[in-house]
């Protein structure tokens, strides 16, 4: 059984002309990181939403086809249950924000509250994840007077502090500095080591080349490609949908054009260098 399964999947919000998403197919495997790629308002936010159960339960509007989380209807879905499987990180860190604590220490633990942590387990879960996403120094600030990138950050704990199943990402470097991304991208590559599935939008082709299993290609609400990464990211007409490729396919397809073909397309760093040697050496 998939873990999420999309079946002719046509969505319009309340009051729009448009659907926001077209006859979109799609399953979700357990355990792996989807990359989720396209032009803005190509319909990668309203994917995400229906994913989170936001759409129906909260989204109203119209919903046609099946979608299916562990087998179930999300129609029919318990939305407090979904929300003990399924992390949601908003594109936004000020909207993630709840407002109502006046520490990030309290903010990290709002989740656990809710779930009915144990007090113990959840300060030692809360002083773990901050280290982990190294915070522990904002722990006593109010969250509310933080910078951007901070609130992404707590955020990013918030939801990992919770231990769920699924996560879905909604661009979180935005706020973030080449650092701060990687720490980021290493972070949700430790979660998926650990069985997590994360479905993750994000602009940054050349780190999800590297971290990725499979890419989705979204575009005028539908979905135009989905396969691994390597597939995807390597194939030159993707720029002609609205996404990009790496600079290690570019480079390849810019040397090609010069009459210096390499075995394949890289698409991570590492492998073009690897290449790019080995044809020298030859």
């Amino acid at each position: 059984m998939h873990l999420i399964e999309l079946k002719h999947v046509t969505y319009t919000y309340p009051l729009a002309n448009e659907p926001a998403l077209k006859d979109i197919n799609c399953t979700l495997e357990k355990g792996k990181f989807y990359g989720v790629i396209g032009e803005n308002a190509g319909g990668k936010t309203t994917f995400c939403n229906l994913l989170r159960g936001l759409i129906p339960h909260f989204y109203h509007g119209e919903l046609e086809g099946d979608v299916l989380v562990e087998g179930e209807d999300i129609r029919t879905m318990d939305v407090d249950m979904l929300s003990t499987k399924m992390g949601y990180i908003f594109q936004n860190p000020f909207t993630q924000i709840s407002g109502v604590r006046k520490t990030v220490f309290e903010e990290i633990a709002l989740g656990l509250e809710n779930l009915g942590v144990p007090k113990e387990n959840m300060i030692k879960r809360v002083i773990e994840i901050a280290k982990l996403l190294k915070i522990e120094h904002l722990l006593n600030n109010d969250p509310n007077r933080l910078s951007g990138g901070q609130r992404q950050r707590v955020a990013f704990a918030s939801i990992t502090a919770m231990d769920m199943d699924i996560f879905v990402i909604d661009e979180p470097t935005s706020q973030l500095d080449p650092d701060g991304t990687e720490e980021i991208f290493e972070i949700i590559h430790m979660l998926k080591e650990q069985g997590k599935t994360i479905i993750l939008v994000e602009h940054k082709v050349d780190l999800l080349a590297e971290y990725a299993d499979e890419i989705i290609v979204m575009g005028e609400g539908k979905i135009l490609s989905q396969g691994p990464v390597r597939e995807v990211l390597s194939d030159r007409s993707m720029m002609e949908k609205g996404a990009m490729i790496p600079q290690a396919a570019l480079l390849a397809y810019v040397l090609e054009e010069e009459g210096i073909t390499l075995p394949y397309i890289p698409v991570t760093r590492e492998e073009c260098i690897k290449l790019l040697k080995e044809r020298r050496g030859a």
